[in-house]
């Protein structure tokens, strides 16, 4: 589904609001990337142990941590996702 902004003649605050959308989107990949690569970086260190062989293998902790991490990049890429069906209109 595709959102619209609209600003009724008024086109300095329709610039606003892309630059804050635009900015925030750049915080988002950013975030992405950092979670992506610690997510990269536990899987290339646990890998011998495959997911299910990590119990008993790695530390209960590191392991919530990782799936915490996976649970905030879907979350992260869900927001970025919704950014960018945001269509802006001046009139």
């Amino acid at each position: 589904m595709t959102k619209v902004i609209s600003a009724q003649n008024d086109l300095w605050t329709l610039r606003k609001i892309q630059a804050l959308v635009g900015m925030e989107t750049i915080l988002l990949k950013k975030q992405i990337e950092s979670a992506q690569s610690r997510i990269h970086f536990f899987e290339e260190q646990h890998s011998a142990f495959g997911k299910e062989g990590l119990h008993g293998h790695v530390d209960d902790m590191d392991i919530v941590e990782w799936e915490v991490e996976i649970a905030t990049l879907e979350r992260l890429q869900k927001k970025l996702a919704r950014l960018e069906h945001v269509n802006f209109e001046y009139e």
